[in-house]
């Protein structure tokens, strides 16, 4: 069984205090590999690397050219080793293999479009300026970069940052989840072959403790961290000793909206789809969803027979369309919460249990859920879910139905459904979300901004912004003609 190091300074090494955990596939339980476990000491040793590679090394300062030619590169090597990545992805994740394939592709995307975006890019001149002044706004590198990523896309969320991160020309301390380190450690690898200057890329496996020690450091200048609201607060809490800047992608609680007049089939496949992919452990799922009255009834039964149709299995096997949950302790919030809203008076009209079958002995199984006769109030219908449930309430109308979906702490991504192009864009402009989609559910590419209103986080992920979010911007100015003032003195 592999054991994987810690990578700082362009080096594999043990951790400072020998200690490794395993890295569990929560469709069979296996062990699939141990990964070392990094300590205080670990994390200042990369913490220095990254701060030299970033005051005294060329990376910064390297050519436009040469870093998208070296991210071109990175592109190249993973969309060569994409089928080993993928597999490895749904080992760890527990994703269906179409699942973690089509990731691998977005990652192979991403890193080809920062590669394009950093050409295009230029200085831009305040053509305001006197015709003797040169005046220049220049976007530099923040510089040493922490990137927290999570359990539920490992390789992809990771590439969201790693990408625009080196694009700016930021030297970078990679922190995957504890839970799924191995796609991060293969990308470590990979990124290894294509010859960056040591100490720019550096991976720490380990707990969240070792985050927030990187969010804490007086070196460290960024950190970016994909997660839940209680590892946001941490690390917003931790960075501001030295007001570094910091950019959060959190939760979401993202109200997927269906008004009478939609496309009824397309509305019931996508309101799958927006939930019970990665066994909807999604940031993004569309997990309350919102009917219309005058179709509320019509289309619930019609969910519930769908839902109740999932198959559910390992992510290798052919025809499976739904796998596990990433964790014992995942699977049993997710199902306090489906038992308390019951209790509080929601009907359960799919799943809901763990399933009994034989083959479902080991591993972290949930079976798909619905619940129906959701009301706001409840705490299912404010708070995240992160598994595979869909709740349904019913609304009369647009205020109605604006004022449920504006109604939690979160404002990631909502869904609206409808032919009434005029409705969509009323609606899509009073929704307090950072994404919202019409006639679709959870479309994203690198060329659109990702990030949340309110709870859902801080800053973008993505697109320009993506890449602006990791730079700093800095004013130029040159007199080519200087003369004296002789204001003082004279």
């Amino acid at each position: 069984m592999a054991t994987h190091q810690l990578y700082i300074d362009g080096q594999w090494r043990d951790p400072a205090t020998p200690l490794s955990r395993p890295v569990i596939n929560p469709a069979s339980e296996e062990v699939l590999a141990q990964v070392a476990v990094a300590g205080p000491q670990d994390a200042e040793a990369a913490i220095g690397a990254a701060r030299r590679a970033f005051d005294q090394g060329d990376w910064p300062w390297l050519g436009v050219c040469d870093r998208a030619a070296i991210l071109r590169r990175i592109a190249d090597t993973i969309e060569a080793d994409g089928e080993h990545l993928a597999r490895l992805e749904t080992l760890n994740a527990g994703k269906t293999l179409g699942e973690s394939l089509g990731d691998v592709a977005n990652v192979v995307a991403t890193f080809r479009y920062y590669a394009a975006l950093l050409e295009s890019e230029g200085g831009s001149f305040n053509t305001h300026a006197p015709a003797h002044v040169i005046s220049i706004n220049q976007r530099e590198p923040v510089g040493v970069c922490a990137l927290i990523a999570p359990w539920n896309y490992p390789l992809l969320q990771l590439a969201w940052k790693v990408a625009p991160a080196l694009a700016a020309g930021n030297t970078l301390l990679v922190k995957p989840s504890s839970l799924t380190p191995l796609t991060a450690v293969r990308l470590c690898q990979l990124i290894e072959r294509v010859g960056l200057p040591a100490g720019v890329f550096n991976l720490l496996t380990g707990p969240g403790e070792i985050g927030e020690r990187l969010a804490a450091s007086p070196d460290v200048d960024l950190v970016s961290l994909t997660g839940g609201a209680t590892a946001g607060g941490k690390v917003m809490r931790a960075a501001s000793g030295n007001f570094k800047r910091v950019a959060l992608e959190l939760g979401g609680k993202n109200p997927n909206i269906v008004f009478a007049d939609a496309d009824f089939e397309v509305a019931l496949d996508q309101a799958l789809n927006a939930v019970y992919f990665n066994a909807g452990q999604v940031c993004s799922a569309g997990s309350r969803l919102l009917v219309e009255s005058a179709i509320h009834d019509r289309f619930v039964a019609a969910l519930a027979d769908r839902v109740r149709r999932i198959r559910l299995g390992d992510g290798f096997a052919e025809g499976t369309q739904m796998g596990p949950v990433i964790s014992p302790s995942q699977r049993d919030q997710v199902l306090a919460i489906v038992n308390g809203a019951l209790q509080e008076g929601a009907q359960l009209l799919a799943g809901g249990r763990i399933p009994q079958d034989g083959m479902f002995e080991r591993g972290f199984w949930l079976e798909p859920t619905l619940l129906g006769q959701v009301c706001a109030d409840m705490r299912i219908a404010r708070e995240e879910i992160f598994g595979p449930v869909i709740t349904v309430e019913r609304f009369e109308g647009e205020e109605q139905a604006l004022q449920l979906a504006n109604g939690t702490p979160f404002g990631l991504a909502a869904g609206v459904w409808t032919r009434d192009l005029a409705r969509a864009h009323r609606v899509a402009r009073r929704l307090r979300a950072g994404t919202v989609w019409i006639n679709d559910y959870n479309a994203a590419f690198p060329q659109a901004p990702w990030g949340g209103y309110k709870s859902s986080g801080i800053g973008r992920e993505l697109s320009r912004t993506g890449l602006e979010e990791f730079s700093e911007v800095k004013h130029l100015y040159l007199n080519t003609s200087p003369s004296a003032l002789n204001w003082f003195g004279v």
